[in-house]
Parts: C-alpha cells; sequence; structure tokens
C-alpha cells in the first residue's frame, strides 16, 4: 500500500485484482483504457487508490449475464 501527499492509500495492481477477483494483467488493461478513476502510472506500475470501485463488465449490456450452453456456441 502507497501514500501520496494527499494522504490516500494506494493498492498496487496486483493487490486491487486479488480483491477484486481478477487477473492482474486485467487490471492493467483497465488502467490504460481510463477505466478505473485515480489510478497512477508509477514507474511500470499503476497504484490504485484504495476506495477505488470495480468497473463494471462493459461487456453486459442487457443488465444480466447468460452463459449459453456450450452445444449452442458450437453451432
Amino acid at each position: 500500500m502507497f501514500t501520496s501527499k494527499y494522504c490516500l492509500a494506494f493498492w498496487g495492481h496486483f493487490k486491487a485484482a486479488e480483491k477484486w477477483g481478477i487477473s492482474h494483467r486485467r487490471v492493467s488493461i483497465l488502467c490504460n483504457e481510463g477505466r478505473i478513476t485515480g489510478a497512477q502510472r508509477a514507474g511500470s506500475r499503476w497504484i490504485i487508490p484504495e476506495n477505488a470501485e470495480k468497473p463494471a463488465d462493459a461487456r453486459i449490456r442487457s443488465g444480466k449475464y447468460i452463459k449459453k450452453p456450450t452445444e449452442e456456441r458450437r453451432t
């Protein structure tokens, strides 16, 4: 955990990935796309404010994720 001159607590992208249940690579991609508010680059890593919210999944447009059975996806 890092702190800035404004006394905000920050996580590294590995810690954010662990807390949000996604891969650290996905967190890096979200930071590169600007989808995590307050994320900053610190050398080769991203630091993310401790109070940042996990971005919503942009693939879901209807509000509900429905996974199709394997047989339907193959046809």
